[in-house]
């Protein structure tokens, strides 16, 4: 009888010693808040904003951060030496650094040249290092290269994003929302607003309605510039677009995570509006929030418009992705803005007239 044993007692040591730094990671972390929007009481239609900006990290990406790392250390790809190797727009890469510093593992974030200063700092302070490349559509084919050069593992968020995250529960971002949202007047959600970067937050939250056969209906923001919203429109997988100026969402292709069978309604988004709704959101409820925020905002206010006009009473949930303090030197410069003709007067005062309705 011949047989051939790989069985490293070392390496199942350190691969179990790493999980339990990243479960308990999430043991100390309480869960994030939910935040009523203040809408007139007469209206009967109520607003939340689920405040993912309160994640070690900062930002909605620590979710998706810790299940990759468990996802690749429960397959084997990340070991006691691995070079941990990300595509990201910024916000993944800043908790995926940490995570990776946390378990003792060098980390490299592929980026484009375009991502704001603030998370290029935030990756290096957690022990990154950043690989900008002018040309966003060639992220993949440098992250790849490099994690071959290093000998270490691509974690590839926009392929994996859907299958590591358990859309059944363990306390993922709909399970939580839900359990939330129990004692409020409206506990059923009529909607819920995401917007889509990998798609895996959007895919967790629509499998996870079906399987508890919740009525509520999910819709997906989409920036200007992102091939997500052709691409649903049209039902082409292989739609392509110029990419996002709003950081976190929208991508220049369809991404694997992206599950278009689970989304109910999609919409488009200008970014002068996305970038309005986030400065509109800080006036009405005090919280510095970011360009992606402003995205799902300015999306939740048109349902909430469209329930009223029906006559309709209930809820919305959307997300805070992360804080403005990461867009100082964009989204909140006016300069910046000017300089690529983005005009946010307009849509500013439509929004600030919102909540003057009778």
């Amino acid at each position: 009888m011949e047989y051939v044993d790989r069985h490293d007692p070392e390496t199942r040591s350190w691969v179990a010693e790493a999980i339990r730094r990243v479960e308990a990671d999430a043991h100390r972390s309480c869960d994030t808040h939910l935040h009523v929007f203040p809408l007139p009481p007469r209206w009967g239609v109520n607003l939340y904003l689920k405040d993912e900006s309160v994640h070690p990290t900062g930002s909605l990406k620590h979710r998706l951060a810790r299940s990759l790392f468990l996802y690749g250390l429960s397959n084997g790809w990340i070991g006691p030496s691995t070079t941990v190797v990300e595509a990201s727009s910024g916000s993944t890469a800043v908790s995926e650094a940490y995570f990776a510093r946390l378990i003792g593992l060098p980390f490299i974030a592929v980026m484009p040249a375009s991502t704001s200063p603030e998370k290029i700092a935030l990756i290096e302070f957690y022990g990154g290092k950043c690989h900008l490349v002018n040309d966003p559509g060639t992220i993949y084919e440098e992250s790849h290269r490099l994690a071959v050069e290093t000998g270490g593992h691509f974690m590839d968020q926009f392929t994996y994003a859907e299958r590591a995250t358990d859309w059944r529960g363990n306390n993922n971002i709909a399970e939580s929302i839900f359990s939330q949202m129990e004692m409020e007047p409206h506990p059923e959600p009529s909607w819920i607003v995401v917007g889509a970067g990998t798609g895996g937050t959007s895919s967790t939250i629509g499998r996870y309605i079906r399987y508890r056969r919740y009525v509520t209906r999910l819709a997906v923001v989409d920036p200007e510039g992102s091939a997500f919203y052709s691409s649903w429109c049209s039902g082409d997988a292989t739609a392509t677009a110029p990419g996002s100026r709003i950081e976190g969402i929208g991508r220049p292709r369809v991404e694997p995570s992206f599950m278009p069978t689970v989304i109910d309604r999609m919409i488009q988004v200008p970014d002068a509006r996305s970038i309005a709704a986030m400065r509109w959101v800080r006036e009405v409820t005090g919280r510095d929030v970011g360009g992606s925020t402003g995205t799902n905002v300015a999306a939740a206010v048109q349902i909430l418009r469209e329930m009223r006009q029906a006559g309709e009473r209930g809820s919305v949930v959307t997300l805070i992705c992360d804080g403005g303090e990461r867009y100082r030197g964009t989204y909140d410069d006016d300069a910046w803005l000017a300089e690529r003709g983005l005009d946010i007067v307009p849509h500013l005062e439509e929004l600030r007239s919102f909540l003057a309705q009778p």
